[in-house]
């Protein structure tokens, strides 16, 4: 119980520390907003192999941090290939093809009436369709390799970008639009001078939903058939196997790469949208 009494003590400690941190006068730094989370998430660790150990929980259930981190070290070759078959390239070109064919589909929607009460209401309908429901046939169409778990991204991906997208689109008020016309701009000046701009911080809304949804996409499609390679091929097998610390190993690598993606792409809007209120200091 001595693992079990150190984490206890370990968190009330860092609880206070953060509680401390997070009404500092220093809360505001970039350091302290990004040490609270760490600290945060390192005490739930210890937290953890604490309760593994003190109460000696079987492998099988639930291994210990330091024995995920131990597996983690020894199947680097395994966990690159996964992350390459499942990451860059189902997760990452599923995403690519399917934010391009959602903003295209949003500007052709944005200019007709007749898709926008058309093609909405079909992409919804496709949007509710469960993923182990479509996840097989696209398999069966594209094969057992990444092309069919890319298919499955696009169509997660797809309609969450569409509609924050077209919503975008109609952000502009009608007086912003008559300055325009005052001005002589056609539809595409007006599109690419006003609206797209104020349609940004709603498309990378979308961008941010879909990298979440992209990379389960990729991972839950590839229980449906894949080489032997990729983080669902490994998780499945794993679990078979009981091999549950290559399982955690998986779902780290997986929660880095999709945490990475998010902030990546939180990392261009901040940049790009820096006009935006939401992105203003306070006081400043």
């Amino acid at each position: 119980m001595t693992w079990l009494v150190f984490a206890l003590v370990f968190w009330g400690g860092a609880w206070a520390l953060n509680a401390y941190l997070a009404n500092s006068q220093w809360r505001g730094s970039m350091a302290v907003r990004v040490l609270i989370p760490v600290l945060f998430g390192i005490t739930l660790l210890v937290l953890w192999e604490g309760i593994v150990r003190g109460f000696g929980v079987s492998p099988v259930i639930l291994p210990a941090p330091s024995t995920v981190a131990a597996t983690f070290a020894n199947s680097t070759d395994i966990l690159w290939e996964d992350f390459r078959q499942t990451v860059l390239k189902g997760a990452l070109s599923g995403f690519v093809i399917g934010a391009a064919a959602a903003f295209v589909t949003a500007v052709l929607i944005d200019r007709s009436a007749f898709l926008t009460r058309g093609l909405l209401p079909i992409g919804n309908f496709v949007a509710a369709l469960p993923i182990v429901g479509i996840a097989p046939i696209l398999v069966n169409w594209f094969g057992f390799d990444w092309h069919s778990k890319a298919a499955v991204v696009v169509v997660m991906v797809f309609f969450p970008i569409l509609v924050n997208t077209v919503q975008g689109l109609r952000e502009t008020d009608a007086m912003q639009r008559d300055l325009m016309r005052t001005y002589a701009a056609g539809y595409f000046d007006t599109l690419f001078k006003l609206r797209l701009p104020a349609a940004l911080p709603f498309v990378f809304n979308g961008l941010k939903i879909a990298t979440t949804l992209a990379l389960i996409g990729a991972i839950v499609a590839e229980y449906f058939g894949s080489p032997t390679r990729g983080m669902g091929f490994r998780i499945s097998t794993g679990v078979g196997s009981l091999s549950i610390d290559l399982v955690w190993a998986e779902i780290a690598v997986a929660a880095i790469a999709g945490t990475s993606f998010y902030g990546l792409v939180a990392w261009i809007e901040k940049r790009v949208t820096f006009w935006h209120p939401s992105h203003r200091s306070d006081g400043r």
